[in-house]
């Protein structure tokens, strides 16, 4: 039966809780933001373009802020409770620490099974979306910025420059336009003394309204470069349009990232997987196929009792040096040849088998710690959560002072050797899933520490107790002195 300590309980974390997570997730996005701001800014991305990436994005960060924010929030819920000694009381009245904890156990365990549920199911689309929009980014082209007294190429085959631009960013003077669509060189050159900039209402244009100008025209003749033609036009007004499609982001075709490890849920994964140790399978068994027809020990047919039945006990033939000293000489040359061509066949097809192999066993392991990441992050909540609620109790200080410093230490150890483990699957020095679970299984004995000397109201975090010690060795340190 759920008592009113439950609920009181349950209702002390889950306000904090929903703070602590908001605020961890804004400060994951915020550092996506300035990893890639330089990437983005300048290209002219519309506000529907960049509240997409932010959504996306933060639905990528929620396993990472999921486990912080329940350390933080468990840390400050006991912290605050130790502070203003309701955990004295309630442990006056018979309860130990372990039921207290357990209805805020069973929710995190419940948070934890939705956080799965979440992992693998919305996180696969949520990267899909992600990913791919990122990457239309990045290799979109800059918006066109034609800034005064410098040479602009950022639209194919032409050249602009204009000496002047007015602060209302559309007149322009002193323009020079230099026009490379033949291919031939400067032969078409535009001058004009002043000017508008208009975008057309669909962007998809630019059009320079010039006025008052000269048109060049240098075509190339038959003969040399005395007969070619220059002819030169002068303009009142004059209108050059310029095609900004080339600016326009363009979205590649999602089905293109969905073999991606990281869009995949664990029945994909698993499956994927499967397939990788076939293919692997058979790698190992075309090697003897691949040398056969060049090192040939057994016929067609035979077995290894059948090779070990026409193996005399005795060498047939024992040479006194060299097996090529007994080839006549009209044949040594050609059996040398063709000896060092089937050694070069044998060995471009083992390197080409080596190479396979090695790309399949890197993408099975990325597959593999991909696998265990949909466990281990939502394991990691449970995780934190048993060495938030003790390490509250043994502090006893609410907020978010040194709770968020000890939180964040613990969060930064803890991401640490979940990266390191991670780097080490995939590079193969360990098993995938020793690896991803490094981080768990080192913890996990130091959650339980905590609990144990939660229990026994440790101060081992109390600044009064260094002091009292402090205070002792020094009388001793003092009196032996004496």
């Amino acid at each position: 039966m759920i008592k009113k300590l439950d609920i009181l309980i349950l209702r002390s974390f889950i306000g904090p809780f929903i703070v602590t997570f908001f605020i961890t997730l804004f400060v994951l996005v915020m550092q996506f933001f300035w990893l890639y701001m330089d990437e983005l800014i300048g290209k002219g991305l519309g506000t529907w373009l960049i509240v997409q990436l932010l959504f996306y994005m933060s639905t990528t960060m929620v396993p990472l802020a999921l486990p912080l924010g329940i350390l933080l929030a468990s840390i400050m819920t006991f912290g605050n409770m130790g502070e203003n000694f309701e955990l004295v009381a309630i442990k006056s009245a018979g309860i130990s620490l372990l039921r207290f904890m357990r209805p805020l156990l069973l929710f995190i365990v419940f948070i934890s099974a939705l956080g799965f549920l979440f992992n693998n199911n919305v996180i696969p689309f949520a990267n899909l979306k992600a990913l791919s929009l990122l990457y239309d980014l990045r290799n979109s082209k800059p918006a066109l910025n034609i800034r005064a007294g410098q040479f602009n190429s950022d639209i194919k085959d032409y050249a602009i420059r204009v000496g002047e631009k007015d602060n209302d960013g559309k007149t322009i003077r002193n323009v020079v336009i230099y026009d490379h669509t033949s291919g031939m060189g400067n032969e078409k050159v535009v001058l004009a003394k002043q000017g508008e900039m208009i975008p057309s209402p669909d962007k998809q244009y630019m059009i320079f309204r010039l006025k008052d100008g000269w048109r060049y025209d240098e075509s190339a003749g038959t003969g040399n470069s005395q007969a070619n033609k220059q002819i030169r036009m002068y303009f009142k007004n004059w209108d050059k349009v310029f095609d900004l499609s080339s600016f326009k982001l363009n979205r590649t075709n999602e089905d293109l990232f969905k073999d991606a490890y990281q869009m995949m849920d664990v029945a994909q994964l698993t499956e994927r997987i499967d397939s990788m140790k076939r293919h692997q399978k058979r790698l190992h068994d075309n090697v003897n196929v691949y040398l056969g027809p060049y090192i040939t020990i057994l016929s067609k047919g035979d077995d290894r009792k059948t090779l070990l039945a026409k193996m005399p006990s005795k060498p047939v033939h024992k040479y006194d040096s060299s097996f090529l000293n007994v080839v006549n000489d009209t044949l040594r040359y050609r059996v040398t040849q063709l000896a060092a061509s089937q050694v070069r066949n044998s060995q471009s097809l083992i390197g080409i088998t080596a190479v396979d192999y090695k790309i399949q066993n890197d993408n099975y392991l990325k597959f593999n710690v991909e696998w265990h990441r949909k466990f281990t992050l939502s394991f990691a909540c449970v995780l934190l959560f048993l060495i938030g609620a003790p390490l509250g109790a043994i502090i006893r200080k609410g907020g978010l002072g040194m709770p968020l410093v000890i939180a964040v230490a613990f969060f930064v150890v803890f991401h640490i050797m979940s990266i390191t483990g991670e780097k080490l699957a995939k590079t193969g020095a360990v098993e995938p899933g020793i690896g991803m679970w490094m981080a768990t299984v080192m913890l996990l004995p130091i959650a339980f520490i905590l609990i144990r000397q939660a229990r026994n109201d440790s101060q081992i975090f109390s600044k009064e107790w260094y002091v009292r010690a402090w205070n002792r060795i020094s009388g001793l340190w003092s009196r032996k002195a004496a």
